[in-house]
């Protein structure tokens, strides 16, 4: 089973309930929680420990001039202004670059061959018993977001569980981390900014088949409108956390609310069993 916890927008809880939620888990089974948010991981800050790593490769052109007409068909065919063709020389531009491939494909001269280049690494630990972290991690001006999540998620395959951290927003990386899982839980604020990309998100979930169920953070008793939408949607609002200074303290602190808040622990358990089918979800 693998469950994605993700969110429409940054800062509404989303890695907080990931790693809470996997902490929780992990006290009876074994859990495979993998951080997608590539761009900024930072579940390793909950579960620091030794980690080792392997690269990330993804294929870049190489050009050969002296087969090289100058025509122009690997610029034009470059959706990302990777290539730029000038008639003595090409420009290429590797952190622009998706590796799709095309330039190579179309060159009529076939002055084009594709090596590999490191755009990112995985990470993994083993930071606490029955728990393996797996943190994917672009590197620094790359735009090869996706390819690093699927290499991570490809480390994780084959685990009776996994929960993945995924990037905010709604963009590739996230389509790339939630699609083929069987459930997705969509953390949100309630504020009309938490619920317009909470929509955004559903309806990604919804396109890619993923059943997704929402909880609400930092709520002051005022969700009527976040509630609303779910019950327009059909969408269960599993648990609602709510604001309080000792959850704000202990994330900052980048500590478990499992270890430090008392009773939330089988909180966390409760929707754990909600998510994965053996509870009953609802408000």
């Amino acid at each position: 089973m693998r469950v994605v916890v993700a969110s429409g927008k940054g800062g509404t809880g989303k890695t907080l309930v990931a790693a809470n939620l996997a902490a929780v888990v992990s006290g009876s089974r074994e859990v495979v929680l993998v951080d997608c948010d590539v761009e900024e991981p930072n579940l390793h800050l909950f579960f620091p420990s030794e980690t080792k790593t392997l690269p990330v490769l993804a294929d870049v052109p190489v050009f050969d001039q002296l087969r090289c007409d100058h025509c122009g068909e690997c610029a034009r065919t470059c959706q990302y202004g990777a290539i730029v063709v000038l008639p003595q020389k090409n420009l290429f531009f590797p952190e622009m670059c998706h590796g799709c491939g095309g330039c190579e494909i179309t060159c009529p001269q076939g002055a084009i061959s594709m090596r590999k280049r490191e755009v990112g690494r995985v990470e993994f630990s083993r930071p606490r018993c029955h728990l393996t972290l797996i943190s994917g991690v672009l590197n620094e001006r790359e735009v090869a977001a996706p390819r690093v999540i699927r290499e991570a998620l490809l480390y994780a395959g084959g685990h009776p569980l996994v929960i993945c951290d995924a990037p905010p927003g709604t963009a590739c990386p996230l389509v790339e981390t939630l699609e083929g899982a069987d459930y997705c839980v969509l953390v949100t604020e309630p504020t009309p900014f938490g619920l317009h990309d909470l929509s955004l998100a559903a309806g990604v979930a919804d396109v890619l088949g993923v059943p997704a169920g929402v909880v609400i953070n930092r709520s002051m008793g005022e969700d009527g409108m976040v509630r609303e939408f779910c019950r327009s949607k059909n969408i269960p609002v599993l648990w609602t956390i709510p604001f309080d200074r000792r959850i704000a303290e202990l994330a900052n602190d980048g500590k478990l609310l499992a270890d430090g808040v008392p009773g939330i622990r089988e909180l966390f358990l409760g929707l754990f069993a909600k998510v994965s089918g053996r509870g009953e979800p609802g408000a």
